[in-house]
């Protein structure tokens, strides 16, 4: 289990860009290609409920960076735009048991519902907990700024390939795993479309080479919560990203 208290600003875990080789501030790209060559099409049932564990943590960090990116960028329409797609929105509505008709919640609100349709031990839920926290103070000690521009490389194409990836697993039949299924399929449809998708809402931030930590953190998360991951077609790659558990107790 990660201990929670020595993973700060000052203990971070995450690589240098410049470790792959290539352009500093497009390596980002890496990492994603290495996430969807994980072992998605052989995730278990398990596996799979505790990356929609963890995947929770990500959608409060990515609430947050719209957030962030609004009160960097008060004027501008667009993101004025993604905001309303991203919080208080009633575009994943309705849902049993998560969401009603026309109800309006932020993304992270429909994950947290989610994860009570299927309730899982309590040593387990602390485990996953301890991750999904982990991350989060990983990422909150990072500058606003760096979070704000990290936009474009969720939404114009970096999640939606991730999403697909995550699809690809064989096993969808608890409450849990389709409210999951509906979150992940939404956001592929939102994503999608080049012209109009969120992605076209904030391309127009440029990505620094910090963008990197944040996506080699969000890969960490993942494979520390569903180790099975690791088996992998492409282990050779996987390696190279290095994304191991960063402490254990």
């Amino acid at each position: 289990m990660i201990n929670v208290q020595e993973l700060s600003a000052e203990k971070t875990v995450l690589r240098d860009p410049q470790d792959l080789g290539g352009n500093k501030d497009n390596s980002y790209e890496e990492i994603i290609k290495l996430i969807c060559d994980l072992n998605w099409n052989g995730l278990s049932r398990e596996g799979l409920t505790d990356i929609a564990w963890v995947y929770y943590f990500f959608s409060v960090q990515f609430c947050e960076t719209v957030g962030l990116a609004r009160i960097l960028y008060p004027n501008d329409k667009k993101l004025e735009e993604l905001d309303h797609g991203e919080r208080d929105t009633d575009n994943l509505s309705p849902y049993p048991g998560v969401v009603e008709i026309n109800e309006r919640v932020d993304h992270c609100e429909f994950m947290r519902r989610t994860l009570e349709l299927t309730p899982i031990e309590l040593t387990r839920r602390l485990r996953l907990q301890s991750i999904g926290e982990a991350y989060l103070i990983l990422t909150r000690s990072m500058d606003p700024a760096t979070r704000a521009v990290s936009l474009p490389t969720y939404e114009d194409g970096g999640l939606e390939q991730v999403f697909r990836s995550i699809l690809r697993a064989p096993h969808w039949d608890t409450a849990l795993l389709r409210a999951f299924k509906h979150f992940l399929e939404g956001h592929v449809a939102l994503d999608s479309d080049p012209v109009h998708g969120h992605g076209s809402l904030c391309r127009f931030l440029e990505p620094n080479a910090k963008v990197f930590d944040l996506w080699t953190a969000f890969g960490q998360m993942l494979i520390e919560a569903a180790p099975e991951l690791r088996k992998s077609e492409r282990a050779p790659a996987e390696a190279a990203m290095s994304m191991q558990p960063t402490a254990s107790c």
